[in-house]
């Protein structure tokens, strides 16, 4: 925990540092990119996991339901990497076509 408080701290130092005001905006909009990112793809694969270790169990209690449950899972987990796609979406708004610069 002290690694990323320390991180943040050089990181904010970078950007105080400079005189304009849109590189800390620039700066900031890095880091919530990349937390952003990270938390969406760790939330991506825990729903993941957990969907298909539910298709596994169900599989091998009833094997004759295989198929639904297989197509029922792969329709969930497209909805699952739905979501991590919009965060990507809003993570590359967020650094390219930033609406908080002037």
């Amino acid at each position: 925990m002290k690694k990323f408080f320390l991180l943040f701290l050089a990181l904010g130092a970078f950007a105080f540092a400079s005189e304009e005001g849109d590189s800390m905006i620039k700066a900031y909009s890095v880091v919530a990119a990349g937390v952003g990112l990270g938390l969406a793809a760790l939330g991506g694969a825990i729903g993941m996991g957990n969907a298909s270790a539910a298709t596994i169990a169900g599989t091998a209690r009833n094997p004759g339901l295989g198929g639904k449950l297989m197509t029922t899972m792969f329709i969930a987990l497209a909805m699952i990497e739905a979501q991590v796609i919009y965060t990507l979406v809003i993570a590359l708004i967020a650094l390219y076509a930033n609406p908080f610069l002037g």
